[in-house]
C-alpha cells in the first residue's frame, strides 16, 4: 500500500489541530468496519458449523488462515502493499518469510494468543444459541481492562468503569432466562472472552513495538500459526473428517466457507486498524455495539432465546452502557 502524504496540523479558530479530527474520524471508520464485519462473520461461521453441520470448527480457521495468507503474499510481492509504516515500495524483503527474521520472533507471542483466540471463538459459536454467545460476550470488556491493567499497567476513568458495568449489568439481566444452560458451551465462550482479552492487549502492545503495520502483523500471525493449526488439524482427524463431509462440494457451502474466508481477512485487518488507532477496550466495546444487529440476524436466522421483557432490559443496558463508553471517548476521559 502506497503511503500517503504526511499530516501537518493546521491549527482551527478554536485552537483545535485539524489532524486530531482527522485523527477521530479514522478511528470512528476504523469501529464501523469492524462492527460491519464482526456481524457478517458471525452469521457466516453459524451457517456453516450449525446449519451445514460442519462438524470441523478449526478446519474453518485453517482456511481463513489460509486464504488470508495467500491474499497477503499476492499483495505484497505485487507492491501493492506494505508490511510496516515506512516501508517503501522498493525496499527488498525475505521472500520467504517477507519481514525481518528478528521481527518475526518478535510477534510470536502475539501469533500464539491469536491463535488461542481464534480457536476459542470459533468453538464458542457452536455449542450457544446467537443471542446467548453475543451476551455471554460482552463480558469481554471486564477482562480486557484487567489484562491491560496487567500488562501495561493501564487505568480508566470512573465514568469508563461505569459504562464498563453497565455493559455487564446488562448481559446478566438479558442471560438470566435462558433455559438452555450448557456449561461445556458457557465455559468455552469464557475461555474465549480471556483468550480476546490477551490477543488484543497484546496487539496494543507488541504490535507498535514492532514496527509493523495491520498487514505486517496479519502475515505474521498467518505464517506463524498456520503450520501449526494444520498439524493439529492432521493429527486430530479433522482433515480426514473434511474430506468425508457430505456436503463438502455442495455450491451453498462452498460459498459460505468463501464469504467466511473473506470476511475472516477483513475483520482481521479491522481489528489491528482499530485496536492500534484507538485501544483495546475500545475494540472490545465495538463488539457490543455490533451485537445489536447480531442478534436480531440471530434470532431471524437461527433462533435462539424467548423475547421477552428481561431480554430486552438487558440487551438495552448494554447497548447504553456500550454508547456511554463512546460518549466518554469522545469527551477524552
Amino acid at each position: 500500500m502506497a503511503k500517503g502524504h504526511e499530516m501537518i496540523p493546521v491549527t482551527d479558530p478554536s485552537g483545535k489541530t485539524s489532524s486530531s479530527s482527522a485523527m477521530s474520524r479514522k478511528g470512528a471508520y476504523a469501529a464501523a468496519s469492524y462492527m460491519a464485519c464482526a456481524v457478517l462473520l458471525v452469521m457466516f461461521n453459524k451457517a456453516a458449523l450449525s446449519s451445514y453441520h460442519f462438524p470441523c470448527a478449526n478446519v474453518i480457521t485453517l482456511f481463513q488462515m489460509v486464504c488470508s495468507c495467500l491474499l497477503l503474499y499476492a499483495m505484497r510481492f505485487w507492491d501493492i502493499i506494505s508490511f510496516s509504516a515506512g516501508e517503501t515500495q522498493s525496499v527488498s524483503y525475505n521472500p520467504a518469510t517477507m519481514v525481518p527474521h528478528k521481527t518475526l520472533l518478535h510477534t510470536i507471542p502475539l501469533a500464539v494468543s491469536y491463535l488461542l483466540y481464534m480457536l476459542a471463538s470459533m468453538e464458542s459459536i457452536r455449542g450457544v444459541n446467537v443471542p446467548m454467545y453475543t451476551t455471554l460476550r460482552r463480558t469481554t470488556v471486564a477482562f480486557t481492562m484487567v489484562v491491560e491493567y496487567f500488562l501495561t499497567r493501564q487505568r480508566y476513568s470512573h465514568p469508563v468503569v461505569g459504562s464498563v458495568g453497565i455493559i455487564i449489568l446488562g448481559a446478566f439481566i438479558a442471560g438470566a432466562r435462558d433455559l438452555s444452560f450448557d456449561s461445556y458451551g458457557y465455559t468455552i465462550v469464557f475461555m474465549s472472552n480471556i483468550c480476546t482479552a490477551v490477543y488484543l492487549a497484546s496487539i496494543a502492545r507488541i504490535g507498535k513495538s514492532s514496527g509493523l503495520n495491520s498487514f505486517g502483523l496479519m502475515w505474521c500471525n498467518g505464517i506463524i500459526c498456520g503450520p501449526i493449526l494444520l498439524l493439529w488439524t492432521s493429527i486430530s482427524g479433522d482433515l480426514e473428517r473434511t474430506l468425508k463431509f457430505p456436503n463438502l462440494f455442495s455450491p451453498g457451502f462452498q460459498a459460505v466457507m468463501a464469504l467466511s474466508c473473506i470476511m475472516a481477512f477483513l475483520i482481521n485487518y479491522c481489528v489491528f486498524w482499530n485496536t492500534m488507532l484507538n485501544s483495546a477496550l475500545t475494540q472490545t466495546v465495538c463488539g457490543n455495539l455490533k451485537d445489536l444487529f447480531t442478534i436480531g440476524l440471530g434470532w431471524l436466522m437461527f433462533g435462539g432465546l424467548p423475547f421477552d421483557l428481561l431480554n430486552v432490559v438487558g440487551q438495552s443496558l448494554g447497548f447504553l452502557g456500550s454508547c456511554l463508553y463512546a460518549y466518554c471517548k469522545l469527551q477524552g476521559r
